[in-house]
């Protein structure tokens, strides 16, 4: 994988858009009782959100990134090394 799929969990608020967008269904979002830190999640009253992204699955191609109306998934890779190098 070439790229990274970065989730801003403060600011996420479980509104699915990103999962229902997702072409190769790479994102499940649930809510786990108790909490766990073994995926990328927030605590809402007590229980965990969990964004579980699938890298395996993921093809990279932002679609979860333009379907969050909130603007807290970001995609990284190393077009931004070279964009800055470029600069």
């Amino acid at each position: 994988m070439a790229f990274a799929l970065h989730i801003n969990m403060e600011r996420c608020t479980g509104c699915n858009a990103c999962v229902v967008a997702c072409p190769v269904d790479a994102l499940e979002l649930f809510t786990v009782d108790p909490v766990t830190n073994e995926k990328i999640y927030q605590v809402k009253n007590g229980k965990a959100i969990v964004l579980d992204v699938n890298s395996e699955l993921c093809a990279g191609c932002g679609v979860c990134v333009e379907a969050c109306p909130m603007d807290v998934i970001r995609l990284a890779g190393p077009w931004e090394t070279r964009t800055k190098i470029l600069a």
